[in-house]
């Protein structure tokens, strides 16, 4: 397994180097070469597999000639102890893959636990400290901080647009401590990931630290985000009809994950990219213009991003093709009217309590079934569970949302972070200063 630059497909690196080295110097981002394709045998006997099972048998179809299969069953198992079930709201036509069964409550458990296993590995063999870059706009930073807390010879740093996050996605983020340290920026997310970005092509910055990234620019967030969709096609294969998958979507990296494995495979018979007013996409697939705007705050906060930075591996894995995009993908967007209205619709209707991400994920599934007027399997990614959305989720529903115990803990414990402008120069003084 090779991996190259979406910028420069002639130049390959290691697996090794993909994942330390999140984005190539010529500022693309790392594609795996080349994708297995895994044969329809496989899809065939998964129904009864884990997601740790699974993600075993994909890592070894990838990394076999990289790492052993003793190391890849080990790290697989170490990084999935939960499961993502699928729940039906109609069986045999609707229902939700639940990823929020992880220690965050968030689907971004899955690839930052993998990463945290696989930069373990290595790190252990390498004896070397690797600093870790994430900007996020929710869900992201919680999960890292608490796949990457106290994994040796690992550092984190998380920015995060002041205010635009959740008090509960806050304490996720600011209060492990260790050598998990918090950055709010008086900005946007899309202002978070530009410093990110920045700092990987910083040469004086990368002399001073090894630096790398566990936003889904890396790719290693997104293998592992993969296998959650083949599991959930292993659940819902029973019933005999094509299978599609609605995926609310900010940053992108959960979709092109999922046609990923569709490359690899998996058969999936349309994908819908459900997000918010922050619609790039869905406006790309309705016009063939990508144009990129500046990111719009919703009360589904996490898919807040203006500028997808995976919407060119996306492109990619189809071809760069316009017309095969469109065939395999439509695109569904919803105010934050729409968005309750949604929730409350989805309670009262099946009794299911979802987040603002997964009302959108129902209902971008919902509107692709009426439209489509085929008999299809459609699974909706649950992406967060709603208690971490508690107020807005109550207020909607008129409903108390239990908050599990593992988030709860969260409440009563100080932040701590470092507030700094939304300015490359003034997160690169302060990160030295912290690190250094």
């Amino acid at each position: 397994m090779r991996f190259y630059s979406t910028n420069n497909p002639q130049t390959t690196v290691s697996v090794e180097e993909a994942l330390f080295h999140s984005l190539p110097a010529d500022k693309g981002l790392y594609m795996p070469t080349p994708l297995p394709h895994l044969g329809t045998g496989f899809f065939e006997k998964i129904a009864g597999q884990s997601l740790a099972d699974i993600g075993f048998e994909i890592s070894k179809a990838l990394f076999s000639d990289d790492i052993s299969t003793a190391d890849l069953e080990n790290l697989t198992h170490q990084a999935f102890p939960f499961d993502t079930p699928v729940v039906d709201l109609e069986p045999g036509k609707t229902s939700v893959l639940e990823l929020f069964h992880g220690p965050s409550l968030a689907f971004k458990d899955v690839g930052a636990r993998y990463m945290a296993a696989l930069m373990s590995y290595y790190s252990g063999r390498n004896d070397k400290e690797v600093n870790i870059l994430v900007a996020t706009s929710g869900d992201t930073g919680g999960a890292v901080a608490m796949g990457f807390h106290n994994v040796p010879g690992v550092r984190v740093s998380i920015l995060y647009p002041s205010g635009r996050v959740s008090d509960l996605q806050e304490k996720q983020l600011t209060t492990l401590g260790g050598n998990v340290q918090a950055f709010e920026v008086d900005g946007s997310f899309d202002d978070c990931q530009a410093i990110v970005k920045e700092a990987f092509v910083d040469t004086d910055l990368n002399t001073h630290l090894s630096l790398s990234s566990a936003n889904s620019i890396n790719i290693f967030r997104l293998i592992p985000q993969g296998f959650y969709y083949v599991r959930a096609y292993g659940q819902v294969r029973k019933s005999g009809k094509p299978v599609i998958f609605s995926t609310p979507s900010g940053n992108f990296g959960n979709l092109s994950a999922g046609a990923m494995v569709q490359q690899m495979g998996l058969p999936v018979a349309h994908f819908v990219a459900a997000t918010n007013l922050n619609h790039v996409v869905p406006s790309y697939i309705k016009t063939g213009v990508y144009t990129p705007k500046a990111s719009i705050a919703t009360i589904s906060n996490a898919m807040d991003v203006g500028s997808p930075s995976n919407f060119v591996r996306l492109a990619q894995l189809y071809g760069n093709d316009f017309d095969r995009f469109k065939e395999n993908v439509s695109g569904y967007f919803y105010d934050d009217d729409e968005t309750r209205a949604g929730m409350k619709r989805i309670y009262d209707q099946f009794g299911y309590v979802a987040c603002p991400h997964t009302a959108i994920g129902i209902l971008g599934l919902q509107h692709y079934l009426l439209d489509s007027n085929n008999d299809y399997t459609g699974v909706a990614l649950a992406t967060a569970h709603p208690s971490k959305f508690k107020p807005l989720v109550e207020a909607v529903l008129g409903q108390p949302v239990h908050v599990p115990d593992r988030l709860a803990s969260l409440a009563g414990r100080d932040k701590k972070s470092i507030r700094i402008p939304a300015q490359y120069e003034a997160f690169k003084e302060s990160l030295l200063h912290t690190v250094l």
